[in-house]
């Protein structure tokens, strides 16, 4: 694309004036890099994939307060992680990590090993023992 063509849409990024790098063709017809304000398409994708983030939040919340998970998965999906990427944060294997999804299991885990969890997820031992649904 030309260099005056580079989208500058409304978006998310727009909003708080962070610019995207792009490339684009200049007047003499070489490469060059333009900033972009955004662009429609990649901002409706952004906001859906955030709509699908805050769900599955909201989901785990839910979980938590049914007793059928652990804090974990809900600060999990805080943190935009998924199994293997919280595995390798805290140097446990994925199935046991799993397992740790249980409340029976979660109540009976070392201070050592939450301790883990708590740094992946940039939060105190404290908040995560003592997790409370709004």
């Amino acid at each position: 694309m030309r260099k005056n063509e580079v989208p500058q849409d409304e978006s998310n990024l727009s909003k708080s004036n962070v610019k995207e790098l792009c490339y684009a063709v200049d007047e003499n017809g070489n490469y060059t890099t333009e900033l972009s304000s955004g662009w429609e398409p990649k901002a409706i994708a952004l906001s859906n994939s955030m709509d699908d983030i805050n769900e599955r939040i909201e989901l785990a919340k839910q979980q938590i307060k049914e007793g059928k998970s652990s804090p974990i998965v809900y600060y999990m999906e805080r943190s935009r992680m998924d199994l293997g990427i919280l595995s390798s944060y805290v140097g446990i294997w994925q199935w046991r990590v799993k397992r740790h999804f249980k409340p029976s299991v979660f109540r009976n885990l070392s201070d050592r090993i939450l301790q883990k969890y708590a740094a992946a997820f940039e939060i105190s031992v404290a908040e995560l023992k003592n997790f409370k649904t709004d």
